[in-house]
């Protein structure tokens, strides 16, 4: 692909960026799209992955037919099959009339399913056969439909892990997976940092018609620097903030280091610095709740561990200590005495802090789920789950 061609795509698709990932990326889109191979599109959160469908589509031979793009995250569990594959009239509760599912509409074109790890595994099954034979079955329904539909996923999980946890099939991943495109993050083409910040900068200042903004060299070095976990979205944000906010618009590194998160190091912990007023603190809500999830797990499967381990054995004596002094709650179990479980509070508690972080994330956010997902760090039907289960 000549430059002169790659400049066209980039100014089509609002791309900006002279990286070699990001080239490399366009170009293998490019070629792949007038194939029907599967392409799972892949890289963190806010690297710009919408934009790869886009462009196989628009350089397939299906350009003329539909392009629907799905947010696989952000549907509930329950209706999620029904948006997808359709259902009858009579299929559930709330099914008053036939609903055609996007499998149906988007026939003859290409269907974008972001966020495809986050699919439950009922749906997984489901997919993977349309996907093997172009037939689905609409929810209620016993008449096998045909579908001709280029399918374009994407996803910023580690799939590795997830497949190994059991939060995904196998199978449907190298389906998915026949071509792999991805996105690079934005610490990985430090040089595109400043010509995204200017062009975000000038976009703002002409919405708000505020003076145009320049930075410092310092102030450049110090952004391209910067760990940028939310990206590209990340840094518009900044952008927008500044533009905003500050009067001076010949920004130096003090005045940008107001805007920046809180500094990170590769292993994506945050290091100590004091509490500044205002600040947000959205990463460490998601630690917190990551870690309390994580613990609650592992609690879990730590007591189903000690609990299989005890009713295999015929009995249980705790070792006497040597100097003979004998926990009050130890007990001598033998073949005769019931296996009884402690009453564990430890749990409890977990699950008291996850549904109070849950319940205060929503409050800071207003009520929108989206947002309180994003701070938690998981998804949005996730949270919905979550918030069903502790009554919010």
């Amino acid at each position: 692909m000549t430059p002169q061609e790659l400049l066209s795509i980039k100014q089509r698709f609002s791309i900006i960026g002279q990286s070699p990932l990001l080239n490399r990326g366009i170009e293998i889109a490019v070629q792949v799209a007038p194939t029907d191979l599967s392409v799972l599109v892949t890289g963190e959160s806010g690297v710009g992955k919408e934009h790869f469908p886009k462009i196989i589509h628009a350089f397939s031979a299906r350009k003329h037919g539909p392009y629907f793009a799905v947010n696989c995250g952000a549907i509930p569990e329950g209706t999620i099959d029904s948006e997808l594959f359709g259902h009858e009239k009579g299929a559930f509760t709330d099914a008053k009339s036939e609903h055609k599912g996007y499998f149906e509409i988007a026939n003859g074109g290409t269907l974008f399913l972001d966020e495809v790890g986050e699919l439950p595994m009922p749906t997984q099954v489901r997919l993977l056969r349309v996907l093997e034979t172009g037939e689905y079955l609409r929810m209620g329904s016993s008449e096998v439909r045909k579908t001709n539909v280029r399918v374009v996923a994407a996803t910023n999980l580690n799939m590795r892990q997830a497949i190994d946890d059991g939060r995904f099939r196998e199978d449907l991943f190298y389906r998915l997976n026949t071509v792999e495109i991805r996105v690079p993050a934005l610490r990985e083409r430090k040089e595109d940092i400043p010509l995204l910040f200017r062009k975000f900068a000038v976009d703002f200042c002409t919405r708000y018609r505020m003076p145009s903004l320049t930075l410092t060299e310092e102030a450049t070095r110090m952004l391209q620097n910067s760990y940028w976990r939310g990206n590209i979205r990340q840094l518009k944000n900044t952008a927008e903030q500044i533009a905003v906010i500050e009067m001076n618009h010949h920004i130096d590194a003090d005045t940008l280091r107001k805007y920046l998160p809180e500094e990170e190091n590769q292993s994506g912990l945050v290091l100590s610095r004091p509490r500044e007023e205002g600040k947000d603190y959205s990463h460490e809500i998601g630690l917190l709740y990551n870690m309390i999830m994580q613990t609650q797990k592992e609690l879990h499967e730590l007591r189903e561990q000690i609990q299989g381990k005890t009713l295999n054995n015929t009995s249980i004596a705790p070792a006497k200590p040597e100097n003979d002094v004998v926990d009050a709650e130890a007990e001598v179990l033998s073949a005769d005495t019931p296996v009884t479980q402690p009453q564990s509070t430890g749990n409890q508690r977990i699950e008291d802090a996850s549904r109070e972080l849950i319940e205060r994330t929503l409050e800071r956010c207003g009520g929108n789920r989206k947002m309180a997902a994003a701070q938690l760090g998981i998804s949005e039907r996730t949270l919905y789950r979550k918030i069903k289960e502790y009554d919010l």
